[in-house]
């Protein structure tokens, strides 16, 4: 009998993701449930100079391939700051110069700017997904260790890929995001229904408010969208980010927006806000992604100050067309206490954490477990104060 030969693999770190032919990532990536991994949308963040080594984001890519077969990918870069990650990490890293440790650089896996859950390795069905994330890990390592980067962080990250990392040693950290859920709703009443009386009236006075000044939201996707509103979209997002001074997180350029108008329309809702006067050019509006049943939102801004739009544009709208196109899990995007009250319940996710330097992980393990008991509590609390009425336990 001939000895069956083992498969031949070769792991390959690139620093740019066009180093990949798209069919072959798309392949591992199209059928993730997360829009933030393809292809399409890692390629636009470096071609238009958002993540960069300039901007401290290095790509820095591990590839695995059986022959010339990509059978795994691990989108990853190499950190300078802990800026556009939205898991603030900042005092770890004011530890480790305390103890005399150089915190950066680190080693990150996640989409860049994009604080949503879905982060994973990239592998193709039919392999073993033990055996070659366990060859990824590995690799991770010896990277790690030959060029002193202090640690690994995959944030964010898809819950059925956690348990996997977890059996390769590495430390959860537990947060919450605010993620609304389709409760088998036939329209918007229905989502109203849910609320609590007086919740009820202050959701519709807030719509209300929009319309009273002659506003009303359009939602737009594919080929509806018109070319001109990708770099109105960008010009939002600045202005927005601006208000807020050296916390706006204005980390996208005005070419990422453009360039999606060719490449990625296909899976943008633009929410516009049109008035009586001009139905050509929104005062305001939201960019969201979807992908199957998942909405995402992104980013928005206004030209005016309008009492209630960015309630409207940022989660009553996407909830409304949510309904109407079967969407189950709705991702409003980063922070805000207020969601709550709009019908987003606290969700847990996880961030996965390895340090290559022994005091740091001596340290920040046993911490990291407490906060995580903390954070449990909290997620607790923010829920038993949501006001739904008592028709929803």
């Amino acid at each position: 009998m001939v000895e069956q030969l083992k498969p031949r693999y070769s792991l390959v770190w690139i620093n740019k993701i066009d180093e990949v032919p798209q069919d072959a990532w798309d392949a591992l990536a199209l059928p993730l449930k997360t829009p933030f991994l393809e292809w399409n949308w890692l390629h636009n963040l470096e071609a238009s100079q958002s993540a960069t080594a300039k901007t401290g984001w290095l790509p820095n890519h591990l590839t695995v391939w059986r022959d010339r077969t990509l059978i795994a990918a691990a989108p990853l870069y190499v950190k300078g700051h802990s800026y556009g990650e939205f898991v603030f990490d900042h005092q770890w890293a004011e530890l480790a110069d305390r103890i005399g440790v150089q915190y950066y650089p680190k080693l990150l896996g996640m989409t860049p700017f994009t604080p949503t859950e879905g982060y994973r390795f990239l592998i193709a069905d039919g392999e073993d997904e033990e055996e070659i994330t366990a060859m990824m890990v590995h690799e991770i390592d010896a990277f790690c260790v030959k060029h002193r980067i202090s640690g690994c962080h995959f944030l964010y990250v898809d819950p059925d890929w956690q348990p996997v990392l977890e059996r390769q040693g590495f430390t959860p950290w537990l947060h919450h995001s605010y993620i609304w859920e389709n409760l088998g709703f036939n329209n918007f009443d229905d989502y109203l229904a849910v609320f609590n009386a007086n919740q009820r009236r202050n959701i519709k006075r807030e719509r209300k408010a929009v319309e009273k000044v002659g506003l009303k939201l359009q939602p737009l996707t594919g080929d509806e969208i018109p070319k001109s509103l990708f770099p109105l979209m960008y010009q939002f997002y600045a202005d927005t980010c601006d208000k807020f001074g050296w916390w706006g997180s204005k980390y996208l350029t005005k070419r990422f927006f453009e360039q999606l108008n060719a490449d990625y329309r296909h899976r943008v809702v633009f929410f516009a806000a049109y008035s009586e006067q001009d139905a050509r050019h929104p005062v305001g509006m939201s960019f969201c992604l979807y992908k199957g049943d998942r909405l995402y939102g992104r980013y928005w801004g206004s030209w005016q100050e309008v009492d209630c739009l960015h309630f409207d544009a940022c989660y009553y709208a996407p909830i409304e067309w949510a309904i109407a196109n079967g969407i189950q899990l709705f991702d409003p995007g980063a922070g805000g206490r207020h969601k709550k009250r709009r019908g987003f319940p606290a969700a847990p996710n996880y961030s996965l954490h390895r340090f290559y330097n022994n005091r740091l992980a001596q340290i920040l393990r046993p911490y990291i477990s407490e906060v995580n008991q903390l954070e449990t509590q909290e997620i607790a609390a923010i829920n038993a104060e949501l006001p739904f009425s008592n028709r929803k336990s």
